[in-house]
């Protein structure tokens, strides 16, 4: 785990300006709690809200670790069948919101389009990077001491919830995220290989996991597990210039990956822009086949 203090300052900025991306993202149909007014030392203060996209359910469950409710989402294609296997995305936030900042609009869209089911994690809340190293802005103590473990669990315990309540293909069932989800897509998709068909990865903020992407993406190899990353060129929360490492490690190892860097895309458009991409990468890859 990760806590930010005045030594690392340029990481504490950028992911400060994350946050910040984050609201640039959203746009008008952002709603923000009271708690989340201007802060006059930076970015909006947490929790930040997106009105949800009405295809989407809003749904808990009770997190046995700590003996409260968390907040998930589903959205199933009309095109599932009940009798049929169908494909699973789980799809990971980015920091500061809630599973209603991905699993929305083009998503959606293309996941009607393709007869999927997708879910939305919280991360156990809307920092916990999903087991990947915890970062603290502002400093102080990892608040729960076991963020990591449990973000990390949150995410497990929903997919296992999904495929208790659906009929749910194991060869297609993938794994995405954005930013802080992003990061979580590469750290989950190598500590649990075996439970993906695909991952991908939208300009990951992988930070603290880049001196030991080799090992990370060497167990992503092993697995035979294809990763796809997109990114923007325009983009100054998690610069390409970050994400490109990621690329040419898994062009020295020889990984089958697609890494698409699009021109124009920022930190935040580059979420619906990428997504027919990646739509088109999880089709072409069935476990097995």
């Amino acid at each position: 785990m990760i806590v930010i203090d005045r030594t690392s300052a340029l990481l504490r900025k950028a992911i400060a300006c994350a946050v910040a991306g984050a609201l640039a993202i959203a746009g008008p149909a952002l709603a923000q709690a009271p708690s989340a007014a201007p802060a006059a030392d930076g970015p909006p203060r947490m929790p930040m809200r997106m009105e949800p996209d009405p295809r989407v359910q809003q749904r808990t469950y009770r997190f046995a670790d700590t003996n409260e409710d968390l907040p998930y989402t589903v959205f199933v294609s009309s095109k599932v069948k009940p009798d049929t296997p169908a494909p699973l995305i789980v799809a990971l936030h980015g920091y500061g919101g809630d599973s209603n900042f991905i699993a929305r609009g083009r998503l959606i869209d293309l996941a009607e389009e393709g007869g999927y089911i997708v879910v939305g994690p919280m991360g156990y809340n809307r920092t916990g990077w999903y087991g990947s190293p915890v970062i603290v802005i502002g400093g102080g103590p990892v608040d729960p001491p076991n963020l990591a473990e449990l973000s990390e669990k949150d995410v497990m315990n929903v997919l296992a919830i999904a495929r208790s309540e659906f009929n749910i293909d194991p060869d297609r069932t993938y794994l995405m995220g954005h930013s802080m989800g992003g990061a979580g897509a590469l750290f989950l998709g190598q500590k649990h290989a075996r439970e993906w068909a695909a991952i991908a990865a939208i300009a990951p903020a992988a930070f603290m996991m880049q001196p030991n992407q080799k090992d990370i993406l060497g167990s992503i190899k092993t697995a035979d597990l294809p990763v796809m990353i997109t990114q923007g060129d325009q983009d100054t929360v998690v610069p390409p210039t970050n994400t490109r490492t990621w690329a040419t490690a898994m062009d020295e190892l020889g990984l089958e990956h697609e890494y698409i860097e699009m021109p124009g895309r920022d930190h935040g458009n580059i979420i619906a822009d990428g997504m027919p991409e990646i739509f088109r990468f999880f089709a072409a890859h069935v476990r097995g086949r």
